[in-house]
This record gives C-alpha cells, structure tokens and sequence, in this order.
C-alpha cells in the first residue's frame, strides 16, 4: 500500500513507523525541517518538505499514484483541504483528516463530508475518542484499560495483578478449572515492560498487568475474582475545561447522583465550559494550587481527571490531589518517557493520546477484514477483531491445526451471534470474528490470517 502521511508530529511519526515496518510504501509532509531529518533518519520513510495542503507538494510526495492520504497536521483545515485536493485533483482512494475542533463535528453539518462536498472518507477526533476511554474507564472501576469489541459484547480489560490476585503462580490454562463461568481469556502480560502474548503454561506474576477479554456482562465478576473491582465514582474533579474536559463532564452530567467538578486556569475557556454545561460546577484557577484544589473538594473525591494540554500540569496535579486526599487519579500524558513514570508517581492511569488516534486510524489502514484494532504500550502489540473469510488460512481448522505463531493469542471467537472463550479443539468457521493479541512481530501474519481474495470485491 502506498501511503502518504501529512503531519510528522507525534502521530504522524508513529503511523509512519508502523506502516514502514509492516513493508507499506511511506511518504511524509511536513513544513518543519527538522521533523523531517528526524523521521527520515529514523524510520524506512520518504520525507518531503513543504505545505501538506499544495497540489505540488502532494505532487512531490506520489499522490498520483497514492491508495490512501493520512492528514493529521495541527491544523484541521490544512487536513480538510489536503483530503479535499487528494480528492479533486489525484483521485485517492482513502482519505483520512484528524478534526479536532468539535464545531466541525456537529451532527447537523455531516453533509460537509459528503462526496459533493468535502469527501473525506474517515474522520477522526481525538477528543472524542479520549474522552470515550475515560468514560470506560470510569463504568469499569477496577481496570487500567477498558475496549469494547464485537459491537460492545466483549471487552478488553486491562488490570493490574496485586498480591490478593487469587491466580497468581497459576498456569493460565488452568484458570478456567478454578473458575467455572469466567468466561475470560488473558491475552497479554506486561512484565518488567514488556508486552507479550502469553503461552498456556505461562503464569501470573504480581505487578503484571494483564489483559484480559471477557464478555462485557461478566467484567464486574471477572474484578471480583481477581480483587481488583472497585465502586463507581460519583465525585469527580476535572482538571482543564477544553474540548475533552467538557465533553467527558457533559457525558457525566446525565448520570444520576453523580457530582462534577472542573478547574480550569484560562478565565475565557472557564467561560465557555460553564455555557456549554448545566450542572457542572466550573472553578477558575491554577489546579497546581493546593488551595484552588481544595475549593474544589478534590481531598474527598474518589477520582480527579487531568486534561490539559500541559504534560506537566496534568502529572502534578494529578500527584497534588493524590497527596490532598483523591482516590484515584488519571492524567493525559503525551510524553512517552514520563509514560513510563506513572507507577513512581503514583498516578492510577495514564491517557496516551497518540494511542488513541493511531488505533482509531489503524482500523482503517489495516489490510483484509480487520474491523477493530486498538493499540499497546506504544505499538508493542494490538488488541484487534477481525472477520474469518474462506481464504484465510483459520477457516475450518480447530486453533491447534490453525499453528499460529508465536506472539498471537486469541481471546474470543463470534460465532452466530455466540461468544466461545477457545480451546486448541475449538474450530473456526467463515464469517466468525476473531479477537485476538498481536505482539509487533506478529503483524505481518496476522493480515494473512484475515486476508481477503481479490474476487471479495
């Protein structure tokens, strides 16, 4: 596939690493020199200087001969228009913009993307998709992660293997004797920050984090048994009331007997949240402020969410309101080298906000019948479902005749409708859906396993 990415920030440098890796054809845009030197000395990429938006740079990156445009600069407008001059002049195939400002995401103006119009073919929002994992993140208490696959009848969990975990030194293939019903399936360890797909034989360790698929109904048991199920929050603290703040807090605003709360530093911004929201109460003020922080009753809260878009206010108002009283607390972190702070710093759970856009772009880039994909620890492995056709090499073999390789592990298959947590016995048929674990070397077989003939179309 021949892919030309607009934007050589942080999303655009990982698309760009990624598809390069999996032997796609990449090119990158982007106006900043530097930028530039760097991802071209980095990955396996051509770099192109310039406007991502001009029918000449396009021209100079191969848009004629193009299967797909990725528009994710810092300007929404510049990615409009460079899927709209893809379109009109070069006829892409895909066109893909990340929006960011949600006046343009109005439901009442979806004709703005129509093939008349403006034909973008994905649209993705950052906001959204961020505020809809803490949303998660929030009705599953007890996990770190929380995904949805099979239209919401699974779910990926990730929690965190303390010493009252009852499976702790138990082989994995076990678990289901000492647990009738649990209908779950760990899919991934991470071990000394490390993500694998684990083997049958392969135990829990404590301080691993686990991730697990499990029918959505039965997540709250699946705590339960591990120890990990905690209440729901009903005092929340906000920290910052742009686009994601606001949105998480008018999504909470419909929940019964729930209180909110926003801090936020930008008067003007403080302002416009507390027009957009109705029971929300909006402080305007430095959330790095002990006092600022207490006025807004963060000692008593059970969670405080910071989303600025500051790295640093997040983490140390997040380790603020820790030290005042808070419960738990999640930060938005866009650095992956503080990432990997988070357990010394004693935030509960981090926000990757590349992770979401690239796993929100990926599920559109991916080769074959791969409807959902959601990435890991910076694009170690993916959690992903995807539809068994009869060309691919699983359909009418049992799992153990399938010889996956290593570093693929399946958690759950859709058959008619019926979720089956599989055995080495258990046989795939055309049409199931599979979710699975893919760790980073796996990628290249796991397109041949949902891999589609030429004649599908």
């Amino acid at each position: 596939m021949r892919v030309i990415i607009c934007g050589a920030g942080r999303v655009g440098y990982g698309l760009a690493s990624r598809l390069s890796a999996e032997n796609n054809t990449v090119t990158v845009v982007d106006l900043s020199p530097e930028l530039i030197r760097q991802i071209t000395t980095d990955l396996d990429v051509r770099g192109i200087l310039g406007h991502g938006s001009h029918p000449e740079v396009l021209k100079r990156a191969g848009v004629e001969s193009a299967d797909m445009i990725i528009a994710v600069t810092y300007s929404d407008e510049v990615n409009m228009i460079a899927c709209q001059v893809a379109h009109s002049l070069f006829n892409v195939p895909t066109k893909v913009a990340r929006v960011r400002a949600q006046s343009y995401l109005e439901s009442e103006y979806n004709d703005l993307y129509s093939r008349e119009n403006m034909p973008i073919d994905i649209i993705i929002s950052p906001e959204i998709e961020i505020g809809r994992a803490i949303l998660r993140r929030l009705n599953t208490p007890g996990a770190f992660n929380v995904v949805s696959f099979g239209e919401g009848r699974l779910q990926m969990l990730g929690v965190k293997i303390n010493e009252d975990c009852p499976i702790i030194d138990t082989p994995i293939k076990q678990i289901a004797d000492l647990f009738p019903g649990l209908h779950a399936a760990i899919v991934g360890i991470k071990r000394k920050n490390e993500i694998f797909a684990p083997l049958p034989d392969d135990p829990l360790n404590v301080g691993d984090e686990a991730y697990f698929i499990t029918q959505s109904e039965h997540s709250t048991r699946l705590l339960e048994i591990l120890g990990t199920r905690d209440d729901k929050a009903r005092h929340i603290v906000i920290v910052g009331g742009g686009n994601i703040g606001a949105y998480v807090a008018k999504e909470l605003e419909s929940v019964s007997g729930m209180r909110v709360r926003i801090i936020e530093r930008d008067k003007e911004q403080a302002e416009r949240a507390a027009e957009s929201l109705k029971r929300t109460v909006i402080l305007n003020g430095d959330a790095m402020n002990a006092s600022i922080q207490e006025e807004a009753g963060v000692g008593n809260a059970e969670m405080v969410i910071c989303l600025t878009n500051d790295d640093k206010t997040n983490i140390l108002s997040a380790v603020l309101a820790k030290k005042l009283g808070a419960n738990h607390t999640i930060s938005l972190i866009n650095e992956t080298s503080m990432q990997d702070m988070q357990t010394e710093l004693g935030i509960d759970m981090v926000i990757d906000p590349r992770a979401s856009t690239i796993s929100s772009i990926l599920r559109h880039v991916r080769r074959g019948r791969i409807l959902d994909v959601y990435s890991l620890e910076q694009g170690r492995a993916e959690v992903m479902e995807g539809e068994v056709l009869d060309t691919s090499p699983l359909s009418g073999k049992t799992i153990r005749e399938a010889d996956l390789v290593d570093g693929i592990a399946i958690g759950a298959v859709l058959h008619e409708g019926q979720v089956l947590f599989p055995t080495p016995e258990t046989v795939v048929k055309t049409g199931d859906h599979i979710v699975l674990l893919a760790e980073k070397s796996a990628m290249k077989d796991i397109e041949q396993l949902f891999r589609v003939s030429s004649d599908y179309f």
